[in-house]
This record gives C-alpha cells, sequence and structure tokens, in this order.
C-alpha cells in the first residue's frame, strides 16, 4: 500500500480546526501553518501534527495544501507573497481553496500556478463549525477529473458529502449561489421576526408555527436557537463574512449578466449591520439589528 499524502493545513479557525483535526485522526500526515490564535494549533500540535514557519515551508513538504481563510485578498497574499505557496511550491502539488472566495480571483490564480505542475483547485465548504469537528461537512469541488481523485480520499476524513461539480472555478460560483440562499433565509427570517414581534407574536409562537413545518431547515434551527435561547455560539459565521459573501454574489451576477434584486436586497442588509459596528456578531444576530431599527426586542 502506498504511503499517505503529506498534507499541509492554512487557517485552522472556526472550520478549519475541526477538518485538520479529522485529516489527523484518519492517519494522514499533517503540517499547519500557524495561526494568531494559538490554541487551535497547539491543540493539533499536541494531536501530532507539525508547524511550518511559512506558506512557502508548506509547500516544499506537503502533497495537497488545503486554504481555509476568509477571502480573495488573503488567498492571494498566501499564493503571491513573498514567502508565500508559489514561492515554495513544485511540480504535482494540489492546493485545494476551501474558503468563499471571487470566483474570477479562483481561475486566475489557477492559471498563474499551471505553468509550474501546481493545481489550484476550489473546494468550498457546506456546515458548520460543529459538523467540521465531527467530520460531517459537504464540500463542492471544482477540479480536473484526476486532480480531484487524488483530493477526495483527503475530503473525505473532514466531508460527509464530496461533489465534484465541474472544473476550476465552478465549486467557488456554486458555493456563492448557495450562501445567497441561506444568507437569505437569514435576512427574511430577521424581517419576518421583527414583523411579528411588531404584530404582536412572540419569536417563541413565531417558532412554534414554523418547527416541522415545510419551512423548517437545519439553517433555520441554528438561527432561531440564538433568537430563542440567546446562544451566541448556535450558528457561527460572521455578519463581516456574510457581507463579503454576498458582495462576491453580486460580481459573479454582474459578470453572467444577471438582474439580481433580490441579491442586492440581502446584501443590503448585511451592509446595514457591517456598518453599524456589528461585523463580528454571528448572522443570527442581524435579527437584533432588524428589530432595533423598528424600535422592538427579540430576547
Amino acid at each position: 500500500m502506498s504511503a499517505k499524502p503529506a498534507i499541509g493545513f492554512i487557517g485552522v479557525g472556526f472550520m478549519g480546526h475541526g477538518m485538520a483535526k479529522n485529516i489527523l485522526e484518519k492517519g494522514f500526515p499533517l503540517t499547519v501553518l500557524g495561526h494568531r490564535n494559538r490554541a487551535p494549533v497547539e491543540d493539533l500540535l499536541a494531536k501530532g501534527a507539525k508547524e511550518a514557519k511559512s506558506a512557502a515551508e508548506l509547500a516544499r513538504s506537503c502533497d495537497i495544501i488545503f486554504i481555509c481563510v476568509t477571502g480573495s485578498p488573503q488567498i492571494e497574499a498566501l499564493v503571491r507573497g513573498p514567502d508565500g505557496l508559489k514561492a515554495g511550491a513544485k511540480s504535482g502539488l494540489i492546493i485545494a481553496d476551501c474558503s468563499t472566495a471571487d470566483p474570477t480571483s479562483t481561475l486566475a490564480l489557477a492559471a498563474e500556478l499551471a505553468p509550474l505542475g501546481v493545481h489550484f483547485i476550489d473546494a468550498p465548504l457546506g456546515g458548520t463549525p460543529a459538523q467540521a469537528e465531527t467530520g460531517k461537512l459537504s464540500t463542492m469541488i471544482g477540479a480536473p477529473a484526476d486532480v480531484f481523485a487524488r483530493v477526495k480520499p483527503v475530503c473525505e476524513a473532514w466531508a460527509a458529502k464530496v461533489d465534484h461539480i465541474g472544473l476550476v472555478g465552478d465549486g467557488h460560483k456554486m458555493k456563492l449561489i448557495n450562501n445567497f440562499l441561506s444568507l437569505g433565509y437569514g435576512a427574511i427570517y430577521a424581517e419576518a421576526l421583527t414583523l411579528a414581534q411588531k404584530a404582536g407574536i412572540s419569536p417563541k409562537v413565531f417558532d412554534s408555527v414554523l418547527r416541522g413545518s415545510r419551512m423548517d431547515c437545519g439553517f433555520y434551527q441554528t438561527y432561531m436557537d440564538y433568537v430563542l435561547t440567546r446562544n451566541r455560539d448556535a450558528h457561527k459565521f460572521t455578519i463581516a463574512n456574510a457581507a463579503k459573501d454576498t458582495r462576491y454574489l453580486a460580481a459573479l451576477a454582474d459578470a453572467a449578466g444577471v438582474a439580481n434584486p433580490v441579491g442586492s436586497a440581502v446584501k443590503n442588509a448585511y451592509a446595514a449591520a457591517l456598518a453599524a459596528g456589528k461585523g463580528d456578531d454571528f448572522v443570527p444576530m442581524l435579527s437584533d439589528v432588524v428589530a432595533a431599527g423598528s424600535g422592538v426586542k427579540l430576547g
């Protein structure tokens, strides 16, 4: 049996820590890049991971590298920086970007790295940090078939559902469309809850009608966990990231020549919350921002 590929990981935050932990637990040798929050790094080191001092060092020592960071500016810096992945890359290296990124940037990075024999692919995520910890995420991968075949067994260490949806860039396109739906629900829930409260229907009554109905779903449940119990960690996805993703969606629609008035309304809901200084709050907390604008409280 051939040895398992050496795996690198950049971005061991909310989602990345669980993914990296599961990679280790499935027996893959793992090296991580240092993180400003040392706690998840130290936890992974205690479990048997190694630590690289730079992205270039990671690229020199690994066969497959996963990136799970905020967005395209951070990804581009990791690849193109003076001590970045490109500087240390060798032919045959696969860089799988699990972030939610601008597909235009993804395609540009893939074209830039291809002459070096490096495969830059997109493998954005579906799910929550809790699912990352249990290895139950989903991923939608844009990659050539032969590259997908190499990366799939590693993705299966942290994902219960691995979809090969097309070529490079297609994963990030699908992820933005997916997030348009989920973040759109988040904005609609906030407005609906505010209207209900203003009309004399409490969040508890609201939930008693929707829970278990056709309108119920996993996103609704984690969103309402915060609304009803004030559990801040019920759905750990920041408003700043939501605002970024809806901006990327608008750029995708512009590039495709598609009018997206609903997408623009969703983007503006998160942009307004971000401008109000709520960027570090999580998506369900948008409900409090919208409610406050109408002079009501949900909690």
